[in-house]
Formats: structure tokens, sequence, C-alpha cells
């Protein structure tokens, strides 16, 4: 029966477990403009929850993984926080700084072949121009905030496991993380964006850290009928390391 797909324990997420998108991929939806991931105005979550993100905390390093051109970045900025971001898409890059209106210098990383730091004239925005498993705390330091927005939902979900353990690396001793997870019937859909239960972010995340269910709330919008999807739970948890 069709209400069966509300409880959380029927998530059947292996429908989705073999599913693959190249890095070519990404960069083909940038190409061609199909970046519906995007949101132009800030994400209502954060703004909800930033106080508990940071906790009193003036000048926060914060952490965009696969950062796309969200305008969560400039925001943060403007409160006064430096946004580290990793990309692999120039052209979304690109876009955020013209967007934005901001100056931006551009130059190798020499530790990564063929990545690419575009900074913002100011400093406070770096962009990490390369695929995310070859971003490591070497080459970006530890972040005291980080915000995992179409990030964790959006990676292979065979990758997982490594993205929990590069994410764990990156975070600092007080880094507050804030992820955002979504769950619909993954039968109905073949994502990205993928489905994430609770369950698997225990999972990934457990062992090293305490999470803290912060929002639940129905996100269903008019465009998401044409995934064929019937439902769309958007959920936000708040995560810090568990002191050893």
């Amino acid at each position: 029966s069709s209400n069966m797909a509300e409880t959380p324990d029927s998530y059947n997420i292996k429908v989705q477990e073999d599913r693959v998108m190249s890095v070519d991929e990404w960069e083909d939806r940038w190409k061609e403009g199909m970046t519906g991931f995007h949101q132009p105005q800030v994400h209502k979550m954060l703004e909800s929850h930033i106080d508990a993100v940071l906790s009193g905390r003036k000048g926060v390093r914060f952490f965009f993984p696969l950062c796309g051109k969200a305008v969560d970045m400039k925001w943060l900025v403007d409160m006064g926080h430096t946004v580290v971001g990793v990309e692999i898409s120039e052209i979304g890059i690109k876009q955020f700084f013209a967007e934005q209106n901001l100056t931006y210098t551009e130059e190798v990383v020499p530790d990564v072949p063929g990545a690419k730091l575009f900074k913002s004239s100011d400093g406070k925005i770096s962009m990490y121009q390369c695929n995310l498993f070859d971003f490591s705390s070497s080459i970006g330091g530890k972040f005291g905030g980080i915000w995992d927005r179409g990030s964790l939902v959006a990676i292979n979900p065979c990758d997982r496991q490594r993205y929990a353990t590069l994410i764990i690396s990156l975070m600092d001793k007080d880094c507050r993380y804030l992820l955002d997870t979504l769950l619909y019937t993954p039968s109905l859909y073949g994502g990205p964006p993928f489905v994430v239960p609770d369950e698997t972010v225990k999972d990934l995340f457990g062992k090293a850290c305490h999470i803290q269910l912060l929002e639940s709330a129905d996100a269903f919008t008019e465009k998401h009928k044409s995934w064929g999807i019937d439902y769309l739970t958007e959920k936000v948890h708040l995560l810090t390391l568990k002191t050893n």
C-alpha cells in the first residue's frame, strides 16, 4: 500500500545504491544550464539554524562541499565569516563571482594536478575547482562550520563512506556541521538527489559525531511532481565531534 513509504524503516535505498553519475555529467549539467538544484535565495534551513551553527562564535571558517554557486556563501561572508568551497565546474565558480559582483584571482593548486583555486579579492571566499575527493585538510585546513546542502545527497551512494571520512577529517574540534538530507520514495525517482535516511546518517557519522535532528519539513513543490514522487521531506541535522 502507498502509505508503506511513510515508515522510515521501509526506505528501500538499495534501489539507488548502484546509481553513478560521473564528474563529467555534472560538468555537462552546468554547460547546459541544467542546474535546477541551485537556489536563488539563502536556504531557509541555514537561515533558521545559523545561531545553532555559530553557537556565539565570530569569524567562523565555513566549508561548502560541492558548493555550486550557492548564494549562502556570500551571505555568510557578509556576516563576517570566511568560506572555502569545492566545486568541479569552473562555469559554476565563475558564475558565482559574476552574480555576486566579486573580483577574484585564479591560481593553480600545486598539490592537486589540474585543480585551480579561485579566490575573492578580499580573500574571504576561496573556491577550489577539483574533484571533492582530491581535497583534504592538508590543502584547505580544517573548519569550524560546514554547510552540506546538495552534497551528501548528490554524491554517488557508493562513495558515501569515503565522503563521511573526508568530512570528518575536515572538522576542527569545535566544528558544527549542518547537514541537509532528503526523503522520498526511492523506487519512484532515480536521483540525484538521492534519499538519505536518518539511519544512513547514523551509520556514516554516528561513531565520530553526536547527531541532532534540528528540523524536518515538507519540501514538496510543483517541480517535484515531474520527478514522479509523491512526497519530499527535507531534514537538517547538526553534527559535532564526540570528544575523545
